[in-house]
């Protein structure tokens, strides 16, 4: 796999003409003309910085200007004459590495292409966010927060909703962990876990006797979960008699083992996840209606990760600082190509998919080391492939763009059984959208 590098090139313009790397696909140039306009570019970000020196005592003061910006990108100099005879002062000033002025196109290629694996996307290694508390910066995480803290000062029963892997539970212990029973039982429980018959056990209890195999009473995880919070994860998996029995639990607020005669009273906080749209399974008769609306008083939204794609890489580092501690690989850090494709995928199984990716690559990983494109699974890096292919020279750029879309809209069918409405839904685009651009691509 040849990856897409990005290089800021720091010179002057017919330095980087005589280079051919303008016309080369797999690198992405961004050009200034001095180090004045590089600084000036803030806190930007690039796989491999070019400086070409004419001068390599100059480079000397240069560099140290380049570095004080922080970025933790890796700094090339090109520079006339021999490479030993300046290069030990150009590194101790802050170079990566040097070539000489006159190193050939594929060398100078090759180099920056290692060099940009060596690349990390933070200068330190993060840290694991303190147990129980959430990760992420982005505005839709903000809300989220927001309600989780309005949720926490309330007793209302809540209906957290969001697609698989998006971190629900993260959310019903946050509600919990802010809230007045904060030092009393959080008990989850999976429902699509269990049977209905051994998930009724689980949730009321059940006597002695009340089934073969019940040789002692049960309190059940009501009880347990008695004065702090239950949290029933999947709750739309439940069938229509359970569904009945729940609602008179919270109605009531008192439970009834299995085979016993008498009711107990129970002081619970209930909080409800689902990854469907109970209000629209309501509507179609697919859930009780009278149970949605006594568990959704206060409903919680969690979006996507790919709506939030500020919070993926505070994640993914989240997720390597505590795997990285458990597993003995420690101080493990994101390339800034690695960084690239994490942000460019669309993480159709959110957080818990980025997490399952980073602990991958962790076993792959040396202690310490860097997680590089090639440490990441081919969902993940397959994108580059059908990039670098549409990259033609002469090329316009809505040719070159047609080729990458046609490539999306054939895997998103592919990947969706050729579901046309599913695969618009995936692409986030209509079905007549979809069927449109089909048509003007020429996919079957």
């Amino acid at each position: 796999m040849q990856a897409i590098r990005s290089v800021l090139w720091i010179g002057p313009a017919t330095g980087l003409g005589e280079t051919a790397l303008p016309e080369s696909p797999c690198v992405d140039i961004t050009w200034v003309r001095d180090v004045a306009a590089a600084v000036g570019l803030g806190p930007a970000r690039f796989d491999v910085e070019v400086l070409d020196a004419a001068d390599p005592r100059r480079a000397a003061r240069e560099l140290a200007r380049l570095r004080a910006r922080d970025v933790g990108a890796p700094i090339l100099v090109r520079t006339p004459g021999d490479p030993d005879e300046h290069g030990g002062a150009l590194v101790d000033a802050g170079a990566t590495a040097v070539v000489p002025s006159n190193v050939d196109p594929e060398t100078l290629r090759a180099r920056i292409d290692e060099l940009a694996e060596t690349t990390v996307a933070c200068p330190a290694p993060a840290t694991p966010a303190p147990r129980g508390e959430t990760v992420g910066s982005s505005a839709a995480w903000r809300e989220v927060l927001t309600l989780v803290a309005r949720a926490s000062a309330s007793l209302a029963t809540v209906l957290v909703s969001g697609e698989t892997g998006t971190g629900k539970e993260v959310i019903a212990r946050a509600v919990h962990r802010g809230g007045p029973r904060a030092t009393r039982p959080f008990v989850a429980v999976n429902c699509a876990a269990f049977p209905d018959t051994l998930l009724e056990s689980e949730l009321f209890g059940h006597v002695r006797g009340a089934f073969t195999g019940a040789d002692r009473d049960k309190p059940g995880l009501f009880a347990e979960a008695d004065g702090g919070t239950l949290f029933l994860d999947e709750i739309g998996e439940t069938s229509g008699p359970l569904q009945a029995t729940l609602l008179r639990v919270l109605q009531e607020r008192e439970v009834r083992p299995v085979g016993s005669a008498r009711s107990r009273p129970i002081d619970v906080r209930v909080i409800a996840a689902s990854n469907r749209d109970l209000r629209a399974e309501a509507a179609r008769g697919f859930f009780r209606e009278d149970l949605y609306y006594r568990l959704a008083v206060f409903p919680i939204g969690v979006p996507p990760l790919r709506t939030r794609r500020e919070d993926v890489l505070p994640l993914a580092e989240h997720f390597l600082a505590r795997h990285g501690a458990r597993e003995g690989k420690a101080g493990c850090r994101l390339s800034h190509p690695a960084a690239h494709l994490l942000l460019a995928y669309d993480w159709p199984g959110n957080a818990r998919e980025l997490e399952n990716e980073m602990q991958r690559a962790l076993a792959l990983a040396e202690a310490g080391g860097l997680i590089t494109p090639k440490l990441l699974s081919p969902a993940i890096s397959a994108i580059t492939e059908p990039i670098r292919d549409s990259l033609r020279p002469g090329d316009t750029l809505r040719a070159t763009m047609d080729r990458i879309e046609s490539w999306l809209i054939r895997r998103a069918l592919e990947q969706n059984g050729r579901r046309r409405n599913t695969t618009a839904r995936k692409l986030g685009i209509t079905r007549e959208g979809l069927y449109k651009k089909m048509k003007r691509l020429g996919i079957e």
